[in-house]
């Protein structure tokens, strides 16, 4: 076991990192002068993750299957961890992203307990035929109940004109169709492949002894490493957008809209890259930006209006919509801002302004445990430490947004998605 800690004197900080025999990587979060505390574990495994290689063999996934796993997780021999987290003090939940899946739970007592139940279910998997078929219906529903959603609709359609092979175009839960396809054994495969210890993380945070917390993953996990993952996330885009717009019709009473536009994905320094393309979003379609003031007053949005700048594997892209009547319009004084921005400069007082701003909101965004958390293990599973962001926005310039917007934003880029008042077009 190597045992590293790291100090933040910037952010009031002191993370205690392991890295186990078996591969995982252990974050522990000191805060003794607090009663609660929070653990999240993860796996490095997401909605994308639907093609991969494994010792020499290749797996062809159905989508939604880590979504679908994530669901039947808590599932033990012995009934339902969730129960039993609950029945002892923790308030337990889980999620699955494009790129990860994460349990979780907080507490005030009982947190060795809590520990290695969630440390036990998540490492040790139980399923069975009747069950997995149990949950199909459940998570079909689910489904169709997003599908009825006209702020998925618009986002999912989105991905699919900017992207022709990366799955990111692909649900994350799937479709309806696609888990009818997926099986216990299934299930278990994947579990084989992507939650073994070298390809997950934990974090704790709160008042807790850090060597005790290595101590406990070091008596509850496998041993073993697990066999190494290759993923396959389609061919590699190019820069265009798969198609210029889409439009679909659905029971609204407004229009609503997404400009999307494809961005360069980097793989050098994915922590700079996230916060460059946050603060370009922010200059350039910000509620306190020239642009968004003059929509506004001109009517062409109202205060639904928004964007941002997303990562996901192997692809990023810039989007920003809301309500609107007047989609092509609003995506072209997108288009026609940034150009001008990019062609004259950022206002550097303005700069200065949205800098402060967004380091303010990260860094209010530590006062919560389980964005700590997250942070760190996204950090490590995207292979940057996530705590170091004072000294990555101290190193953002005028020049740095003025290229991602001269080199992003662009025509060939953008893609745009209309939901307008009608009848439903039907799914995907």
């Amino acid at each position: 076991m190597v045992r590293i800690e790291k100090s933040y004197p910037r952010i009031g900080e002191t993370v205690v990192e392991y890295t186990l025999m078996n591969g995982l990587k252990l974050f522990v979060v000191p805060k003794p002068r607090y009663r609660r505390k929070y653990a999240f574990f993860a796996a490095r495994y997401g909605g994308m993750d639907m093609q991969f290689l494994r010792g020499g063999q290749r797996y062809d996934t159905p989508a939604g299957i880590a979504h679908y796993l994530e669901h039947k997780m808590f599932d033990t021999e012995d009934g339902s961890a969730m129960v039993t987290l609950s029945r002892n003090g923790a308030e337990p939940n889980a999620f699955t992203s494009n790129a990860m899946t994460g349990y979780y739970f907080d507490c005030t007592e009982h947190f060795e307990e809590n520990l290695r139940t969630l440390l036990s279910f998540v490492s040790v998997p139980y399923f069975t035929d009747e069950s997995v078929e149990k949950e199909r219906g459940i998570i079909a529903q689910e489904i169709r109940m997003v599908e009825d959603s006209p702020d998925w609709q618009v986002y999912e359609k989105l991905l699919a004109c900017l992207y022709r092979s990366s799955p990111a175009r692909v649900p994350i839960a799937g479709t309806v169709e696609s888990i009818a396809g997926i099986t216990a054994q299934t299930l278990y495969e994947c579990h084989r492949a992507f939650y073994c210890p070298s390809n997950m993380a934990l974090c704790v945070v709160g008042n807790v002894d850090a060597e005790r917390v290595a101590a406990l993953a070091g008596d509850i996990l496998p041993r073993e490493r697990g066999e190494e993952i290759t993923r396959c996330y389609g061919e590699k885009e190019d820069a265009a957008a798969a198609c210029g717009e889409t439009v679909s019709k659905m029971e609204v009473s407004l229009p609503q809209f997404l400009v999307g536009f494809k961005c360069a994905a980097e793989d050098a320094d994915l922590m700079r890259q996230s916060l460059v393309g946050e603060m370009a979003c922010d200059v350039l379609l910000g509620d306190s930006s020239p642009l968004y003031q003059r929509l506004y007053d001109e009517g062409l949005i109202n205060a639904s209006f928004g964007g941002g700048f997303d990562q996901l594997p192997g692809v990023a892209c810039l989007c920003a919509g809301g309500e609107s009547g007047h989609a092509r319009e609003v995506s072209d004084a997108i288009l026609a801002e940034a150009r001008r921005l990019a062609r004259e400069g950022v206002d550097p007082a303005f700069f200065e302004q949205v800098r402060r701003a967004s380091f303010g909101a990260t860094l209010r965004a530590m006062n919560s445990f389980e964005n700590i958390a997250v942070s760190l293990v996204d950090g490590c599973f995207r292979g940057f430490d996530a705590l170091r962001f004072p000294e990555v926005y101290e190193s953002i310039t005028p020049a740095d947004i003025e290229r991602f917007l001269r080199e992003n934003i662009t025509e060939a880029r953008r893609a745009l998605s209309i939901i307008e008042p009608g009848k439903e077009s039907g799914p995907l």
